[in-house]
């Protein structure tokens, strides 16, 4: 018997080459869900939380449970199993399209490192033909498909870009030039692509149209996203301009992949200065850009906001670091910073969120909806107080769920980018309730990080509650604490949200999204496919 998966398009089954009736779109969407995060384990609130996002209905566990038997019956026999807190698909390694598309993209990415540009261009047309239409098709409205889909469709464009690299790299730039310019006129913040054409263009004769490209995406990123283009493309332009030599060579790569991106917003100076405290050394190790965005409310206050953006930025070039910003005003910044998101290179979201909670520890709208709508990795600063020494910990509260998994990820980076122990915490043992300690589940965290990032860990038993993890957080460099499953319906909970209203050191909510993240080798398509990632199940 043969099982074939399919995401890139509609979703789709298909057993021994028969389609398989998967229901409505809602149970379609579990298997989305599930398939997303092939091999582990989901828990039945992120479920919940995935399917029905802010409004379950009262019945959506035992709806689940009615999925979860009509998914059994359709898929073949102990594929989708029951793994307490949840479930998990086990999916075999050539049954998912996703896999076979990332396996052909990475191929050619080698090969293309290695200078075999036409076998890398048919690695490249083979992963870009298993793509049948828009991803997650048929799901319906389900909360997770619209950040999943955003991600798995940045994959398709950088696919398409590579492609364009190996054409050019093989010298045939006159034929490249009507394919990009078609993709820059559906996607004309990209700048990546911007520079193929530019080179494609430079390459053909063409050095005035060249130069005019790079006026238009500059006008465009200015007027659409308030930030100048990036280093590279600055330099290439300058590169036209001088007639540089080394651009007519045939057979290179000619566009390296973007550098990956910390993106950092704030809503005032002192909120901005917090973040880039944080923002500024994790983005050295591993070499990020910065890219610092103060928003205001006041268009009177725009110039004197300016002003501090830009100075910030001088700082962060004067440190080594590629850096951009901007200030402007926002009718719909949710909007806005989504935008930005999506139109750079962007792994890590920095953002000001100091008395953006309720009491009951819920988003407020903005928040809510960065969280809904973003795929990469979410920062929430939601207390920036605090003085602490140079060995100060890092702090994760850790137990294992999903986004705990990211906040250890980027505790493990801040650790790794200031010399600094990354401490774990995790509950004591409650012997009355016949529940055992957290150690072990500590214990493989720090080797998995360890082994990753080298970084020394620090295992700590508290009681469960907001206290002794307060009283812990009064000995940290910075607390980074994951969001709990089902943080849409229930927002950080109880405890988190104490913890935020007493914590004395700066403190980080995480919502970890399906991009790899910072410390993810630049091979890694899906936050899943690195190790710790892979381990979480």
């Amino acid at each position: 018997m043969t099982t074939e998966y399919r995401i890139l398009g509609p979703l789709e089954a298909l057993v021994d080459g028969e389609p398989v009736e998967l229901g409505g779109p809602r149970q379609r969407a579990l298997l989305g869900v599930l398939l997303t995060r092939a091999g582990l384990t989901v828990s039945r609130d992120a479920l919940v939380d995935a399917l029905w996002g802010d409004n379950p209905p009262a019945s959506a566990a035992n709806v689940l449970q009615t999925y979860v038997s009509h998914l059994r019956k359709a898929l073949p026999q102990d594929r989708l199993l029951t793994r307490p807190p949840g479930y998990a698909l086990e999916v075999g390694e050539d049954e998912l399209d996703l896999r076979r598309f990332e396996r052909e993209l990475a191929d050619g990415r080698r090969l293309l490192s290695q200078g075999d540009a036409e076998r890398a261009l048919g690695h490249f047309d083979e992963a870009l033909a298993l793509w049948r239409g828009p991803p997650l098709g048929g799901v319906g409205e389900a909360p997770f498909a619209a950040v999943e889909a955003a991600r798995l469709e940045e994959l398709r464009l950088a696919a398409l870009e590579d492609r364009f690299d190996a054409i050019l790299a093989l010298g045939r730039d006159r034929q490249a030039v009507p394919e990009i310019e078609a993709f820059v006129g559906r996607q004309p913040l990209r700048e990546r692509a911007r520079a193929q054409l530019m080179r494609a263009l430079y390459r053909s004769g063409r050095q005035s149209d060249a130069l005019a490209a790079f006026r238009d995406v500059r006008g465009l990123l200015v007027e659409e996203l308030g930030i100048e283009p990036g280093q590279a493309l600055r330099d290439l332009n300058a590169a036209i301009l001088r007639q540089d030599p080394a651009l007519d060579a045939q057979g290179e790569t000619p566009t390296p992949r973007a550098v990956r991106t910390v993106l950092v917003v704030g809503f005032t100076e002192e909120s901005i200065d917090a973040l880039l405290a944080l923002a500024g050394p994790i983005a050295q190790r591993p070499p990020h850009d910065v890219i610092l965005v103060l928003l205001v409310s006041d268009v009177d206050e725009l110039g004197a906001a300016s002003k501090g953006a830009n100075a910030r930025r001088a700082a962060l070039v004067e440190a080594g670091l590629g850096a951009r910003a901007a200030a402007f005003t926002s009718g719909d910044p949710g909007t806005d910073i989504a935008r930005l998101v999506a139109d750079t290179e962007v792994s890590l979201l920095l953002v000001d969120a100091v008395g953006r909670l309720d009491q009951d520890g819920r988003f407020d709208p903005l928040l809510a909806g960065l969280l809904e709508s973003v795929p990469c990795d979410v920062g929430l600063l939601v207390c920036s107080e605090g003085s602490t020494g140079a060995d100060s910990p890092v702090l994760v509260p850790f137990g294992g769920a999903e986004h705990e998994w990211a906040a250890v990820e980027l505790g493990a980076w801040i650790a790794s980018a200031e010399e600094r122990p990354l401490r774990l915490a995790g509950v004591e043992a409650d012997l009355a309730a016949g529940r055992r300690d957290a150690s072990r589940l500590l214990a493989r965290a720090a080797l998995l990080v360890q082994q990753v990032t080298g970084v020394s860990t620090e295992p700590v038993l508290l009681a469960p509650g907001p206290d002794q993890l307060a009283a812990e957080t009064g000995h940290a460099r910075v607390a980074v604490v994951g969001l709990p499953d089902g943080w849409r319906t229930r927002g950080v909970g109880q405890t988190r949200a104490e913890l935020a209203a007493r914590a004395s050191a700066p403190l980080l909510f995480v919502r970890g999204g399906p991009k790899p993240g910072g410390l993810a080798p630049d091979e890694s398509h899906t936050r899943f496919t690195w190790t710790i990632g892979t381990s979480s199940g």
